[in-house]
């Protein structure tokens, strides 16, 4: 398949900057989410890898071969678009075949050849019963199938997909999910998929780029995103509900440091101490800590905060409760089943090994 690289891309259109010093690089057969709110920057970075735009500034690699100027169609990219983009008058076959057939003298093609491709395509996304259908015959799942296939069935290098399944309901969203994964795994095809999901990009990717406002917030695994978000952004972008973040501040004691937020006490670490008020970090912190992370007890224990409950959200597989914690609301997870009154008095037994630092006036992590 092939390597994508960018080396800081920068995109305007007149005075607003979509794409700011972008670099990044993509592994050969790896699937690569770009995942942000609207309006950070994905699609405009996708396009410019696709070379339906030109950046103004940095460079881009298909496989060391720089592109910038390079024709769209002499990138050997496929694109999926997000409305699908079917040609209504022609049948699924025709839609499928369209790229084969616009090139076959090009890529050397008979007519059975390209027969073949589209018949292998179909059958690999288990549409080959729908070949003789046209679009509007075909439901949304249907559809996105037959989409799909018109980009891989002449074997691109890089997959282009810009969030291919925000039109499909929740319960085929789910199952797409897991086929396009899979299918990508089957073909080894690099894949670069552009959502504003998070659940999406973590159960699908092998890398994730967060962006937002057209710069790169942090480029990891899932695992890294979640356990060890560099900035406030992607630590409360990535998770659902979001990661508590408290505020807090620093006070010695007895050659001790404590950290101190509403309702909450806790000796640090030395070697973390000394690091926080060295680096001048004290006056301004954030507590940051995932739901998933408090659990919600009656009874309390040694170590345990006290907090009264605002309101539950029971989802089935667990209720979540929002907690006041001396002024600040703050959410955690209880058991499927649990019920809690409002105003009840509650007791936290947080995980402290999964607490994290951030300072409020940079919003970086400090540990």
């Amino acid at each position: 398949m092939a390597r994508v690289k960018l080396v800081n891309v920068t995109k305007k259109f007149k005075n607003v900057v979509a794409v700011d010093h972008v670099s990044f690089e993509i592994r050969d057969g790896e699937f690569f989410a770009l995942l942000g709110p609207s309006g950070s920057g994905k699609t405009t970075t996708l396009r410019l890898i696709a070379g339906l735009e030109i950046p103004d500034e940095g460079e881009i690699y298909i496989d060391d071969r720089l592109v910038n100027y390079i024709h769209p169609k002499e990138r050997n990219v496929a694109m999926v678009f997000q409305n699908y983009a079917l040609y209504p008058h022609m049948t699924v076959y025709d839609n499928i075949a369209f790229p084969l057939v616009i090139r076959r003298r090009e890529l050397g093609l008979s007519k059975e050849d390209v027969r073949k491709r589209v018949v292998e395509i179909a059958k690999l996304l288990g549409i080959e019963n729908l070949l003789n259908r046209y679009p509007s015959q075909l439901s949304g799942g249907q559809q996105q199938r037959v989409a799909l296939a018109r980009a891989l069935v002449r074997r691109p290098k890089v997959w282009l997909l810009d969030e291919p399944l925000s039109n499909l309901d929740a319960k085929l969203r789910l199952q797409m999910r897991v086929e396009l994964k899979k299918l990508q795994k089957e073909l080894g095809v690099t894949t670069v998929y552009v959502t504003h999901d998070q659940v999406e990009a973590m159960s699908m990717a092998d890398r994730i780029a967060v962006m937002n406002e057209g710069k790169i917030m942090q480029i990891g695994s899932p695992e890294e995103l979640y356990f060890k978000p560099r900035n406030i952004f992607v630590a409360t972008f990535i998770g659902a509900p979001a990661m508590n973040l408290i505020p807090c501040s620093i006070s010695e004691a007895k050659d001790k440091y404590i950290l101190e937020c509403p309702g909450i006490k806790k000796e640090l670490e030395p070697d973390i101490a000394k690091y926080v008020v060295e680096k001048g970090y004290g006056p301004t912190l954030l507590l940051g800590i995932r739901p998933e992370f408090i659990r919600v007890r009656r009874e309390g224990g040694e170590g345990f905060v006290k907090a009264k409950v605002v309101v539950e959200e029971p989802l089935g597989s667990e209720v979540v409760v929002t907690l006041d914690l001396e002024g600040e609301l703050i959410k955690a997870k209880a058991p499927p089943g649990s019920r809690f009154g409002m105003g009840e008095v509650v007791y936290l037994d947080i995980d402290w090994s999964k607490i994290l630092l951030f300072d409020k006036k940079t919003g970086k992590a400090i540990v």
